[in-house]
Protein backbone atom coordinates (compact mmCIF):
# COMPACT_ATOMS: atom_id res chain seq x y z
CA UNK A 1 0.00 0.00 0.00
CA UNK A 2 1.00 3.16 -0.96
CA UNK A 3 0.34 6.16 1.19
CA UNK A 4 1.13 10.16 0.01
CA UNK A 5 1.14 12.22 3.34
CA UNK A 6 0.28 15.85 2.79
CA UNK A 7 1.17 18.79 4.98
CA UNK A 8 -0.21 21.78 3.80
CA UNK A 9 0.97 25.03 5.38
CA UNK A 10 0.33 28.88 4.82
CA UNK A 11 2.38 29.35 1.75
CA UNK A 12 3.75 25.50 1.20
CA UNK A 13 2.60 22.00 0.72
CA UNK A 14 5.41 19.45 1.78
CA UNK A 15 4.64 15.88 0.88
CA UNK A 16 5.98 12.01 0.94
CA UNK A 17 5.22 8.98 -1.44
CA UNK A 18 5.42 6.41 1.15
CA UNK A 19 5.60 2.49 0.47
CA UNK A 20 3.70 0.76 4.09
CA UNK A 21 4.98 -2.46 3.43
CA UNK A 22 8.24 -1.81 4.50
CA UNK A 23 7.69 1.65 5.58
CA UNK A 24 9.87 3.31 2.83
CA UNK A 25 9.97 6.56 1.72
CA UNK A 26 9.87 6.69 -1.94
CA UNK A 27 9.77 9.97 -3.06
CA UNK A 28 9.28 13.98 -0.76
CA UNK A 29 9.44 16.91 -1.60
CA UNK A 30 8.09 21.03 -0.92
CA UNK A 31 5.96 22.94 -2.95
CA UNK A 32 7.37 26.88 -1.74
CA UNK A 33 6.15 30.16 -2.22
CA UNK A 34 2.24 29.32 -3.07
CA UNK A 35 0.45 32.43 -3.99
CA UNK A 36 3.96 34.34 -4.08
CA UNK A 37 6.03 34.91 -6.85
CA UNK A 38 9.25 33.01 -7.79
CA UNK A 39 7.61 29.47 -6.28
CA UNK A 40 9.83 26.94 -6.50
CA UNK A 41 9.37 22.88 -6.33
CA UNK A 42 11.96 20.49 -4.35
CA UNK A 43 11.94 16.51 -5.25
CA UNK A 44 13.88 13.92 -4.21
CA UNK A 45 13.41 10.13 -4.89
CA UNK A 46 15.07 6.82 -3.30
CA UNK A 47 17.31 6.35 -6.10
CA UNK A 48 18.68 9.54 -5.62
CA UNK A 49 17.31 11.55 -8.10
CA UNK A 50 17.21 15.70 -6.96
CA UNK A 51 15.18 18.11 -9.17
CA UNK A 52 14.15 21.62 -8.48
CA UNK A 53 11.84 23.66 -11.07
CA UNK A 54 10.84 26.79 -10.73
CA UNK A 55 6.86 27.55 -11.46
CA UNK A 56 4.12 30.10 -10.18
CA UNK A 57 1.60 28.34 -7.10
CA UNK A 58 -1.51 30.91 -7.16
CA UNK A 59 -2.98 28.28 -5.15
CA UNK A 60 -2.82 25.15 -2.83
CA UNK A 61 -4.60 23.66 -6.21
CA UNK A 62 -1.76 24.16 -8.51
CA UNK A 63 0.95 22.95 -5.79
CA UNK A 64 -1.28 19.54 -5.76
CA UNK A 65 -1.16 18.95 -9.18
CA UNK A 66 2.49 19.69 -9.66
CA UNK A 67 3.15 17.00 -6.87
CA UNK A 68 1.30 15.07 -8.85
CA UNK A 69 3.16 15.13 -11.97
CA UNK A 70 6.67 15.16 -10.61
CA UNK A 71 5.78 11.93 -9.21
CA UNK A 72 4.49 10.50 -12.39
CA UNK A 73 6.45 11.78 -15.36
CA UNK A 74 10.13 13.41 -16.15
CA UNK A 75 12.79 12.38 -14.38
CA UNK A 76 11.59 12.11 -11.19
CA UNK A 77 9.01 9.52 -11.91
CA UNK A 78 8.11 7.28 -9.06
CA UNK A 79 5.14 5.49 -10.38
CA UNK A 80 3.08 5.12 -13.05
CA UNK A 81 -0.16 6.75 -12.30
CA UNK A 82 -2.17 8.07 -9.75
CA UNK A 83 -3.97 4.77 -9.00
CA UNK A 84 -1.11 3.48 -7.54
CA UNK A 85 -1.81 5.70 -4.15
CA UNK A 86 -3.89 3.39 -1.75
CA UNK A 87 -5.05 6.78 0.10
CA UNK A 88 -3.85 9.86 1.57
CA UNK A 89 -2.64 11.11 4.65
CA UNK A 90 -3.19 14.57 5.79
CA UNK A 91 -1.52 16.88 8.53
CA UNK A 92 -4.54 19.19 9.87
CA UNK A 93 -3.28 22.17 12.46
CA UNK A 94 -6.60 22.54 14.48
CA UNK A 95 -9.51 20.16 15.09
CA UNK A 96 -11.21 22.58 17.72
CA UNK A 97 -12.96 20.11 20.71
CA UNK A 98 -14.87 18.12 17.67
CA UNK A 99 -12.07 15.81 16.19
CA UNK A 100 -10.42 13.99 18.96
CA UNK A 101 -8.61 11.56 17.14
CA UNK A 102 -7.73 11.13 13.27
CA UNK A 103 -10.67 10.63 11.41
CA UNK A 104 -11.38 9.62 7.27
CA UNK A 105 -11.95 12.81 5.35
CA UNK A 106 -15.56 13.40 3.89
CA UNK A 107 -17.14 16.90 3.02
CA UNK A 108 -18.32 17.85 6.25
CA UNK A 109 -14.79 17.20 7.29
CA UNK A 110 -13.36 19.43 5.10
CA UNK A 111 -16.11 22.22 5.60
CA UNK A 112 -15.65 21.46 9.68
CA UNK A 113 -11.57 22.08 8.83
CA UNK A 114 -12.49 25.35 6.89
CA UNK A 115 -14.53 26.40 9.56
CA UNK A 116 -11.98 26.44 12.23
CA UNK A 117 -10.25 29.17 10.38
CA UNK A 118 -10.24 31.82 13.20
CA UNK A 119 -8.49 29.12 15.62
CA UNK A 120 -5.94 28.34 12.74
CA UNK A 121 -5.82 31.21 10.26
CA UNK A 122 -2.83 30.47 8.72
CA UNK A 123 -2.92 26.88 8.37
CA UNK A 124 -6.63 24.94 8.09
CA UNK A 125 -8.15 27.46 5.44
CA UNK A 126 -5.12 26.42 3.16
CA UNK A 127 -4.93 22.60 4.52
CA UNK A 128 -8.85 22.18 3.64
CA UNK A 129 -8.02 23.95 -0.11
CA UNK A 130 -5.76 20.85 -0.05
CA UNK A 131 -7.92 18.11 0.41
CA UNK A 132 -10.34 19.65 -2.54
CA UNK A 133 -7.47 20.09 -4.67
CA UNK A 134 -6.31 16.12 -3.59
CA UNK A 135 -9.82 14.67 -4.19
CA UNK A 136 -10.11 16.46 -7.41
CA UNK A 137 -7.04 15.16 -8.63
CA UNK A 138 -7.14 11.26 -7.46
CA UNK A 139 -11.01 11.58 -7.27
CA UNK A 140 -13.30 10.04 -5.00
CA UNK A 141 -12.34 6.57 -4.28
CA UNK A 142 -9.38 7.28 -2.91
CA UNK A 143 -9.99 7.89 0.50
CA UNK A 144 -8.38 10.41 2.64
CA UNK A 145 -7.62 10.98 5.90
CA UNK A 146 -7.11 14.08 8.45
CA UNK A 147 -4.73 13.72 11.39
CA UNK A 148 -5.17 16.64 13.86
CA UNK A 149 -1.67 18.58 15.54
CA UNK A 150 -4.37 18.86 18.21
CA UNK A 151 -5.52 15.29 19.20
CA UNK A 152 -2.90 13.91 21.01
CA UNK A 153 -3.14 16.77 23.50
CA UNK A 154 -7.28 16.45 23.62
CA UNK A 155 -6.15 13.39 26.62
CA UNK A 156 -5.43 16.61 29.21
CA UNK A 157 -8.18 17.18 32.06
CA UNK A 158 -9.80 20.26 32.20
CA UNK A 159 -7.35 21.68 35.51
CA UNK A 160 -4.70 21.24 32.28
CA UNK A 161 -6.31 23.03 29.57
CA UNK A 162 -9.17 25.79 31.05
CA UNK A 163 -8.04 29.20 31.23
CA UNK A 164 -8.86 31.71 33.96
CA UNK A 165 -11.61 33.59 32.24
CA UNK A 166 -15.21 33.79 32.12
CA UNK A 167 -16.56 29.96 31.47
CA UNK A 168 -18.92 31.51 29.19
CA UNK A 169 -16.30 31.73 26.89
CA UNK A 170 -15.54 28.40 26.70
CA UNK A 171 -18.75 27.63 25.67
CA UNK A 172 -19.33 30.05 23.22
CA UNK A 173 -16.01 30.33 21.45
CA UNK A 174 -14.54 27.12 22.79
CA UNK A 175 -11.51 29.11 24.12
CA UNK A 176 -9.22 26.56 25.88
CA UNK A 177 -5.99 25.24 25.59
CA UNK A 178 -5.25 23.05 22.75
CA UNK A 179 -1.62 22.41 21.85
CA UNK A 180 0.32 21.64 19.08
CA UNK A 181 3.20 19.47 17.45
CA UNK A 182 0.81 16.62 19.03
CA UNK A 183 1.87 14.26 16.21
CA UNK A 184 5.21 14.72 16.71
CA UNK A 185 4.78 14.60 20.76
CA UNK A 186 2.95 11.21 20.29
CA UNK A 187 5.63 9.47 17.65
CA UNK A 188 8.63 10.67 20.13
CA UNK A 189 6.78 10.06 23.41
CA UNK A 190 5.39 6.08 22.28
CA UNK A 191 8.81 5.52 20.34
CA UNK A 192 10.25 5.77 23.69
CA UNK A 193 8.53 3.64 25.52
CA UNK A 194 9.14 0.96 22.42
CA UNK A 195 12.59 1.39 22.45
CA UNK A 196 13.23 0.98 25.98
CA UNK A 197 10.68 -1.87 26.52
CA UNK A 198 8.45 0.41 28.72
CA UNK A 199 5.53 0.28 26.44
CA UNK A 200 3.27 -1.42 28.81
CA UNK A 201 4.69 0.46 32.17
CA UNK A 202 4.06 3.10 34.28
CA UNK A 203 5.86 6.00 32.77
CA UNK A 204 6.61 10.26 33.41
CA UNK A 205 8.07 11.74 30.30
CA UNK A 206 8.83 15.37 29.07
CA UNK A 207 8.93 15.73 25.39
CA UNK A 208 10.85 19.31 24.06
CA UNK A 209 10.31 19.31 20.52
CA UNK A 210 12.28 22.54 19.98
CA UNK A 211 12.90 24.15 17.19
CA UNK A 212 11.44 27.75 15.20
CA UNK A 213 8.02 26.66 16.86
CA UNK A 214 8.93 25.03 19.84
CA UNK A 215 7.01 22.52 22.68
CA UNK A 216 7.28 20.67 25.65
CA UNK A 217 4.29 18.05 27.23
CA UNK A 218 3.98 15.98 29.75
CA UNK A 219 3.15 12.93 28.87
CA UNK A 220 2.27 10.04 31.57
CA UNK A 221 1.54 6.61 30.98
CA UNK A 222 1.27 7.43 27.19
CA UNK A 223 -0.90 10.06 27.44
CA UNK A 224 -0.86 13.86 27.61
CA UNK A 225 -1.18 15.86 30.77
CA UNK A 226 0.06 19.16 29.93
CA UNK A 227 1.13 20.99 27.20
CA UNK A 228 3.13 24.61 26.49
CA UNK A 229 1.17 26.30 23.44
CA UNK A 230 -2.17 26.82 24.22
CA UNK A 231 -5.44 28.13 21.90
CA UNK A 232 -2.72 28.68 19.31
CA UNK A 233 0.70 28.26 18.69
CA UNK A 234 1.85 31.54 20.02
CA UNK A 235 1.77 30.44 24.07
CA UNK A 236 4.51 29.08 25.84
CA UNK A 237 8.19 29.07 24.85
CA UNK A 238 9.71 32.07 23.24
CA UNK A 239 10.43 30.97 19.55
CA UNK A 240 11.64 32.12 16.16
CA UNK A 241 9.58 34.65 16.04
CA UNK A 242 6.54 34.40 18.56
CA UNK A 243 6.77 35.80 21.62
CA UNK A 244 5.43 32.62 23.70
CA UNK A 245 3.99 33.44 27.30
CA UNK A 246 3.39 37.16 27.91
CA UNK A 247 1.76 39.14 30.72
CA UNK A 248 -1.82 39.83 28.77
CA UNK A 249 -1.91 43.17 30.13
CA UNK A 250 1.37 44.28 27.78
CA UNK A 251 -0.83 43.47 24.61
CA UNK A 252 -3.24 46.03 25.87
CA UNK A 253 -0.59 48.06 26.95
CA UNK A 254 1.09 48.17 24.04
CA UNK A 255 -2.37 48.64 21.90
CA UNK A 256 -2.85 51.77 23.93
CA UNK A 257 0.36 53.09 23.78
CA UNK A 258 1.50 52.58 19.89
CA UNK A 259 -2.21 52.52 18.71
CA UNK A 260 -1.96 48.77 17.32
CA UNK A 261 -5.26 47.12 15.27
CA UNK A 262 -6.03 43.53 16.76
CA UNK A 263 -4.21 42.39 13.44
CA UNK A 264 -0.99 44.74 13.78
CA UNK A 265 -0.50 43.42 17.55
CA UNK A 266 -1.17 39.81 16.46
CA UNK A 267 1.82 40.78 13.96
CA UNK A 268 4.03 41.97 16.48
CA UNK A 269 3.67 38.98 18.92
CA UNK A 270 3.72 36.33 15.93
CA UNK A 271 6.28 37.90 13.37
CA UNK A 272 8.15 40.23 15.03
CA UNK A 273 8.90 39.20 18.73
CA UNK A 274 10.87 35.73 19.94
CA UNK A 275 14.81 35.29 19.49
CA UNK A 276 14.56 38.10 16.39
CA UNK A 277 12.47 40.67 18.54
CA UNK A 278 14.65 39.94 21.52
CA UNK A 279 18.02 39.80 19.49
CA UNK A 280 17.03 42.69 17.00
CA UNK A 281 19.15 40.46 14.57
CA UNK A 282 17.31 36.76 13.22
CA UNK A 283 14.96 34.14 14.40
CA UNK A 284 17.32 30.98 13.62
CA UNK A 285 18.69 30.33 16.82
CA UNK A 286 22.18 28.95 15.00
CA UNK A 287 22.49 32.93 13.87
CA UNK A 288 22.32 33.03 17.43
CA UNK A 289 24.65 30.86 19.02
CA UNK A 290 27.39 32.06 16.39
CA UNK A 291 26.61 35.35 17.34
CA UNK A 292 26.93 35.16 21.03
CA UNK A 293 30.39 33.68 20.41
CA UNK A 294 31.11 36.46 19.73
CA UNK A 295 29.87 38.84 22.36
CA UNK A 296 26.56 40.20 21.00
CA UNK A 297 24.56 40.33 24.12
CA UNK A 298 21.17 40.22 23.02
CA UNK A 299 21.65 36.93 20.75
CA UNK A 300 23.10 35.66 23.97
CA UNK A 301 19.96 36.42 25.92
CA UNK A 302 17.49 35.22 23.21
CA UNK A 303 19.59 32.03 23.72
CA UNK A 304 19.27 32.09 27.42
CA UNK A 305 15.72 32.62 27.88
CA UNK A 306 15.05 30.44 25.14
CA UNK A 307 17.01 27.15 27.04
CA UNK A 308 15.67 28.57 31.17
CA UNK A 309 11.89 28.49 29.94
CA UNK A 310 12.90 25.16 28.89
CA UNK A 311 14.42 24.16 32.31
CA UNK A 312 11.02 25.63 34.01
CA UNK A 313 9.13 23.26 31.95
CA UNK A 314 10.63 20.22 32.65
CA UNK A 315 10.96 21.08 36.48
CA UNK A 316 6.78 22.00 36.81
CA UNK A 317 6.01 18.93 34.07
CA UNK A 318 8.16 16.71 36.73
CA UNK A 319 6.20 17.95 39.72
CA UNK A 320 2.80 17.65 37.68
CA UNK A 321 3.50 13.87 36.94
CA UNK A 322 5.02 13.08 40.72
CA UNK A 323 8.43 12.61 39.06
CA UNK A 324 10.17 12.04 35.82
CA UNK A 325 11.91 9.12 33.61
CA UNK A 326 12.70 10.77 30.42
CA UNK A 327 13.24 13.70 29.06
CA UNK A 328 13.16 13.64 25.30
CA UNK A 329 14.74 16.10 22.66
CA UNK A 330 13.60 16.29 19.16
CA UNK A 331 13.13 18.79 16.14
CA UNK A 332 15.69 20.97 14.79
CA UNK A 333 17.16 22.40 18.12
CA UNK A 334 16.52 19.34 20.23
CA UNK A 335 18.37 17.06 18.07
CA UNK A 336 21.06 19.09 16.82
CA UNK A 337 22.35 21.60 19.82
CA UNK A 338 24.80 19.87 22.42
CA UNK A 339 25.17 23.46 23.69
CA UNK A 340 21.77 24.32 24.52
CA UNK A 341 20.81 20.23 25.15
CA UNK A 342 23.71 20.69 28.06
CA UNK A 343 22.73 24.08 29.41
CA UNK A 344 18.91 23.09 29.32
CA UNK A 345 20.07 19.69 31.90
CA UNK A 346 22.64 21.95 34.24
CA UNK A 347 21.02 22.11 37.62
CA UNK A 348 18.20 19.39 36.98
CA UNK A 349 20.69 16.75 38.87
CA UNK A 350 17.94 16.81 41.91
CA UNK A 351 15.55 14.78 39.16
CA UNK A 352 18.18 12.49 38.79
CA UNK A 353 19.33 14.45 35.30
CA UNK A 354 23.10 13.86 34.55
CA UNK A 355 24.11 14.09 31.06
CA UNK A 356 27.07 11.82 29.50
CA UNK A 357 28.83 14.45 27.97
CA UNK A 358 30.38 12.44 25.50
CA UNK A 359 27.63 11.05 24.21
CA UNK A 360 25.81 14.63 24.39
CA UNK A 361 28.01 15.59 21.52
CA UNK A 362 28.00 13.43 19.30
CA UNK A 363 25.88 13.25 16.47
CA UNK A 364 24.33 9.95 15.31
CA UNK A 365 21.00 11.16 13.73
CA UNK A 366 19.20 7.77 15.29
CA UNK A 367 17.74 7.33 18.40
CA UNK A 368 20.42 7.87 21.18
CA UNK A 369 20.78 7.93 25.37
CA UNK A 370 22.95 10.82 26.10
CA UNK A 371 22.85 10.75 29.95
CA UNK A 372 24.10 8.55 32.59
CA UNK A 373 21.77 9.26 35.74
CA UNK A 374 18.65 7.75 36.62
CA UNK A 375 16.27 9.55 34.85
CA UNK A 376 17.07 9.47 31.32
CA UNK A 377 17.83 11.62 28.36
CA UNK A 378 17.25 10.96 24.61
CA UNK A 379 17.33 12.26 21.46
CA UNK A 380 14.87 10.96 19.14
CA UNK A 381 14.54 12.58 15.70
CA UNK A 382 10.67 12.80 14.89
CA UNK A 383 8.72 11.21 12.26
CA UNK A 384 5.36 12.94 11.67
CA UNK A 385 4.92 12.00 8.17
CA UNK A 386 5.18 8.27 9.61
CA UNK A 387 2.79 8.58 12.33
CA UNK A 388 0.07 10.03 9.95
CA UNK A 389 0.85 7.29 7.82
CA UNK A 390 0.62 4.63 9.95
CA UNK A 391 -2.88 6.67 10.96
CA UNK A 392 -4.30 6.44 7.63
CA UNK A 393 -3.37 2.74 6.97
CA UNK A 394 -5.31 1.80 10.12
CA UNK A 395 -8.19 3.73 9.15
CA UNK A 396 -8.22 2.13 5.72
CA UNK A 397 -7.93 -0.96 6.69
CA UNK A 398 -10.45 -0.96 9.54
CA UNK A 399 -12.87 0.35 7.02
CA UNK A 400 -12.42 -1.93 4.67
CA UNK A 401 -12.05 0.88 2.17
Amino acid sequence: MKILVINAGSSSLKYQLIDMENEHVIAKGNCERIGIQGGLITHKTDAGVKLEVRCDFPSHTEAFEKLVEVLTSGEGKVIEDVSEISAVGHRVLHGSEVYKESTLITDKVIEDIDSFWELGPLHNPPQAATMRACRKALGNAVPMVAVFDTSFHQTMPDKAFMYGIPYEYYEKYSIRKYGFHGTSHRYVSSHYLEITGRKDGESRVVVCHLGNGSSISAVKNGKCVDTSMGLTPLDGLIMGTRSGSVDPSIVTFLMNKEGFTPDEMNAVLNKKSGFLGISGLSSDARDLVNASKEGHKRAKLACDMFRYQIKKYIGSYAAAMGGLDAVLFTGGIGENSDEARAEICEGLEFLGIELDETENKTRTGKDHKISKGKTEVWIIPTDEEMTIARDTVELVEKLGK
